[in-house]
């Protein structure tokens, strides 16, 4: 059973960075696709980020495209969110998520059933 635990959270200003890790226990994530995902009160859980278990392909929300960037390090089992230029609509409950134990094809994965192991998750707050 693998246990993700996700640390780094806080309270920024608009336009400051955070950087978020995800240390898993339980289990090895080299072979497992990992994402990010984050979910604001009153809305919808919204995936955020994937990284690809194969050769690190990553994938993002349009939302984020360009200010976050998601890698791991599967020597330390453990995978980052690196977030750039916040912004007030940024804020939510991130949580890293990873998927069962994959081969052949590495595909992106965007969906919240495509993953599971969930984190507690992280709050983040922007505020403006």
């Amino acid at each position: 059973q693998v246990q993700l635990v996700e640390s780094g959270g806080g309270l920024v200003q608009s336009g400051d960075s955070l950087s978020l890790s995800c240390a898993a226990s339980g289990g090895t994530l080299s072979n497992r696709v990992m994402g990010w995902f984050r979910h604001a009160p009153g809305k919808e859980r919204e995936f955020v980020a994937t990284i690809g278990w194969r050769d690190g392909r990553t994938t993002y929300a349009d939302s984020v495209k360009g200010r976050f960037t998601i890698s791991r390090d599967n020597a330390k089992n453990t995978v980052y969110l690196q977030m750039n230029s916040l912004k007030p609509e940024d804020t939510a409950v991130y949580y890293c998520a990873a998927s069962g134990l994959q081969s052949g094809v590495d595909i992106p994965y965007t969906e919240g059933d495509e993953y599971n192991y969930w984190g507690q998750g992280t709050q983040v707050t922007v505020s403006s």
